[in-house]
C-alpha cells in the first residue's frame, strides 16, 4: 500500500494582521513511517540559562559546613541541601556541580578591587574578563547561550530571548568605574555587544505572537482588551479539520494557555492603570510589582517560545547585583543585598540561605513546567539543559569561589541527571559552560579559563 508523505511542516505558522502564532510539536508534523528522529520535526535541544545574583549562604565556609547548598553526599541518589529542596521532586532531571571558582570575576588590578558586583554579571557565561571603563570601548566575550544561538538558533522565528525582572540603566556609568552595560545583561553577542535584556512581559509576549502591524493597530487591540487570538481564529478552524483528535486537544490545550498569559498580562496592565500607587512607579505598564508574579509570568512565556519552537535559546536574569527588594513570601523580612551581607553570623547566614531556597523554588514552578509539556517522544525538560546558578560565591566578601549552581534537563539524552558532582579545589566554573556546550553539540574546546570537561 502507498503511503502518503503529505505532513504539516514544523514551521507552520497561523497568520492574521498584527499575529503570527507558531505551533506546538504535532503528531501530524511526522511523516507517515517516518521515525521522528529522521524529520524536521524532531526535538533538538533548548537551552536556558538563568542568573541569580549574591551568591549563596553555602558558598560560605560555615554554610558549606551546614551543606546549605552542597549536598552532603556525592554521586546518584544523593540528599538535596536545604536550599536545593524544592528540587527533590526533580531529582531525576538535577545535576550539581559543587566547588568550582569563577577565577575572571576577580579583581586582576588594584584599580578593579571593590568592583565585583558590577562585573560579575559579565562573567557569568562568558568565563571572560571585563575591561574596566565606563566608556564605550567595553570588551568582554561571546556568552555560550550566544554560541549556541549562532549555529543552531538560526532556524527558528527567535534566535534568542533575554528576559530579565530588575530596571537596568541602559547606558552610562555605574561604580568602580565600570560601564551599566556589565551588570544590566548577562547576553553577548560578541566581546563587544550585548545583548539587552527585556523586563515587560507584554513586549515579550508580542515579540512571540505579534506579527508587526501598525502601533495604532496594537494600540486598538490592547484598549479594547482583544486577544491576539482573535486574528487567527479562522485558520485553527480551518486546521483543526486536518488535525486527528489528540493533535485537536493539543492544540487547544496550547492555544489556551496562551491566551491565559494574555489575559494575565491584560489584567496587570489594567491593575496598574488604575490610581493605586504602585511599588515600582517608573516600571511599564506589565510588569506586575509582585517579583513571584513577574517571574512565574516570565518563565511560562519561556515554556511557549520553547514549546512552539519560536527559539531554542533563553537566558533570564532574575535580579540585578545590589538589589533590595523584599521578597515576602521567602518569609525573610530584609532586603536582599543586606541579607547578603550577613558578616557569617549563624542567624543571618539561615536567613540568607532561605532566600537561596525561595528563588530556587521559582526555578522547580519552571522545571515542572518544561516537564508537563509533552515534545515529541517525551517532554520539554527531556530537551532541554537549563543551568542555573550565580557568578558570586561568599556575597559578604564578594568572592567567587564555590559559586552555586545546577544543570536540569536531559538534553536529548547526553545528561543522565541525578548526579552530584564535587570538584577539586580550584576548578573553573568555566568547565561547567563548556561541559554545557558539549552536551548541546557544540564542539567548542575551550571557553574562558576552562580546564576540562564533567562526565554528567
Amino acid at each position: 500500500m502507498f503511503i502518503t508523505k503529505k505532513h504539516l511542516s514544523r514551521r507552520t505558522v497561523l497568520r492574521g494582521m498584527g499575529a503570527a502564532i507558531a505551533l506546538p510539536f504535532l503528531e501530524s508534523m511526522v511523516p507517515a513511517q517516518t521515525r521522528l528522529e529522521r524529520t524536521e520535526a524532531r526535538p533538538k535541544s533548548r537551552l536556558s540559562c538563568i542568573e541569580m545574583v549574591h551568591g549563596a549562604a553555602g558558598s560560605t565556609v560555615e554554610g558549606g559546613e551546614k551543606h546549605y547548598w552542597s549536598p552532603a553526599k556525592e554521586g546518584a541518589d544523593f540528599e538535596m541541601s536545604e536550599s536545593l529542596k524544592p528540587l527533590d521532586g526533580l531529582r531525576d532531571y538535577i545535576t550539581v556541580i559543587s566547588h568550582t571558582d569563577l577565577g575572571p570575576a576577580n579583581a586582576s588590578a588594584p584599580a578593579e578591587v571593590g568592583g565585583d558586583h558590577f562585573r560579575s554579571s559579565a562573567t557569568f557565561l562568558t568565563a571572560a574578563h571585563a575591561k574596566m571603563t565606563e566608556g564605550a570601548d567595553i570588551q568582554l566575550a561571546t556568552s555560550i547561550d550566544q554560541l549556541y544561538a549562532q549555529r543552531f538558533g538560526q532556524d527558528t522565528p527567535l534566535p534568542s530571548i533575554q528576559l530579565s525582572i530588575e530596571a537596568t540603566d541602559g547606558a552610562g556609568a555605574c561604580d568602580y568605574g565600570y560601564s551599566c552595560v556589565y551588570s544590566d545583561t548577562i547576553s553577548w553577542a560578541s566581546p563587544t555587544s550585548p545583548l539587552p535584556m527585556t523586563r515587560d512581559p507584554r513586549q515579550v509576549f508580542e515579540s512571540l505572537f505579534g506579527d508587526g502591524g501598525t502601533s495604532a493597530q496594537r494600540a486598538t487591540r490592547l484598549k479594547e482588551k482583544r486577544s491576539i487570538l482573535d486574528k487567527v481564529a479562522r485558520d485553527v478552524n480551518r486546521l483543526g479539520k486536518d488535525l486527528s483528535p489528540s493533535d485537536r486537544n493539543r492544540l487547544a490545550s496550547y492555544l489556551e494557555d496562551v491566551r491565559e498569559i494574555e489575559r494575565r498580562i491584560q489584567r496587570i496592565e489594567a491593575y496598574n492603570s488604575g490610581e493605586d500607587a504602585r511599588e515600582l512607579p517608573t516600571a511599564p505598564l506589565g510588569v506586575p510589582d509582585s517579583f513571584e508574579e513577574h517571574v512565574m509570568l516570565m518563565f511560562d512565556l519561556q515554556v511557549l517560545a520553547f514549546q512552539a519552537g519560536i527559539t531554542r535559546v533563553s537566558t533570564f536574569k532574575m535580579s540585578r547585583d545590589v538589589c533590595q527588594r523584599v521578597y515576602p513570601e521567602s518569609g525573610v523580612k530584609m532586603s536582599f543585598h543586606s541579607a547578603s551581607h550577613h558578616g557569617e553570623t549563624g542567624e543571618k547566614l539561615a536567613e540568607f540561605a532561605k532566600l537561596n531556597q525561595y528563588h530556587v523554588s521559582k526555578v522547580a514552578y519552571f522545571l515542572e513546567k518544561l516537564k508537563s509539556t509533552p515534545d515529541g517522544d517525551g517532554n520539554l525538560l527531556d530537551h532541554s539543559l537549563v543551568l542555573y546558578g550565580s557568578p558570586m560565591g561568599d556575597s559578604n566578601v564578594h568572592n567567587h569561589i564555590r559559586v552555586p549552581i545546577f544543570l536540569a534537563g536531559h538534553a536529548n539524552g547526553n545528561v543522565k541527571g541525578n548526579l552530584h558532582l564535587v570538584a577539586a579545589d580550584g576548578t573553573p566554573m568555566a568547565n561547567v559552560l563548556l561541559t554545557v556546550l558539549h552536551k548541546i553539540g557544540m564542539p567548542d574546546e575551550s571557553i574562558g579559563d576552562s580546564t576540562g570537561v564533567f562526565a554528567i
